[in-house]
């Protein structure tokens, strides 16, 4: 009989695949910083996580999510990335309100339902924020795309992608322009602070803080 997941299970397991490193191990520090949960809530639930099979979890040993964990885990993380797609395509919302909406929806236990959002959408590789969508078998096709901080002066990118989603850096890539497929070329890199300089594909010049163009996943043009 297949195991069903709360909704809280979902939230850890979600937490775990985004923070497991190469090794495959978390800290309960670290989980429970994300969640921003005590170490003995985090505790509890991973002891639950642990009969159930999604982890592997000794008491001051970091905790490892096993295949059947990590493979749960992507498709929780597919159903929101679906969701937020869905949302931005279909609904016209905004890609700085779709996250909350989509929190709630991914816990819903229906794989026709999101089977169907798919292929409405065209199965979609990437959600709003250039985030890649684990597939049906959830494997995850990751990008190999670079920080705009680590272009240099006279460069041409286009943005690919976020290291972050918050809404309120969303709202502000807003209020500059900015959007996934945007046209930027590095005009100068101030050595102190590593402000950045960036003329815009509309002709517009922007100053990016280094905070910003770390959060800035792009793609350097070749020609």
């Amino acid at each position: 009989m297949k195991k069903k997941a709360s909704s809280t299970e979902e939230n850890y397991l979600k937490a775990l695949y985004a923070l497991a490193s190469e090794d495959n191990e978390v800290s309960v520090s670290d989980l429970s910083q994300a969640l921003k949960v005590s170490n003995p809530t985090t505790n509890s639930m991973v002891k639950r996580l642990s009969e159930k099979g999604w982890v592997v979890y000794k008491k001051y040993r970091p905790i490892r999510i096993t295949e059947q964990g990590m493979k749960l885990a992507a498709f929780i993380i597919r159903k929101h990335r679906l969701t937020e797609m869905y949302l931005s395509e279909k609904m016209g919302f905004g890609w700085e309100e779709v996250h909350e909406i989509a929190e709630q929806i991914e816990h819903i236990d229906s794989p026709a339902f999101f089977n169907r959002m798919d292929e409405i959408l065209g199965s979609p590789i990437t959600d709003p924020h250039g985030s890649p969508i684990p597939d049906k078998n959830g494997q995850v096709h990751q990008h190999n795309y670079s920080p705009l901080s680590s272009m240099k002066e006279g460069q041409r990118v286009v943005i690919k992608g976020l290291n972050d989603s918050s809404k309120d850096f969303l709202e502000f890539l807003n209020s500059k322009g900015i959007e996934l497929g945007s046209l930027l070329e590095v005009f100068k890199i101030e050595n102190f602070d590593h402000t950045m300089e960036i003329v815009h594909s509309k002709n517009k010049r922007l100053i990016l803080s280094a905070e910003a163009t770390k959060r800035l996943l792009v793609s350097p043009l070749t020609h």
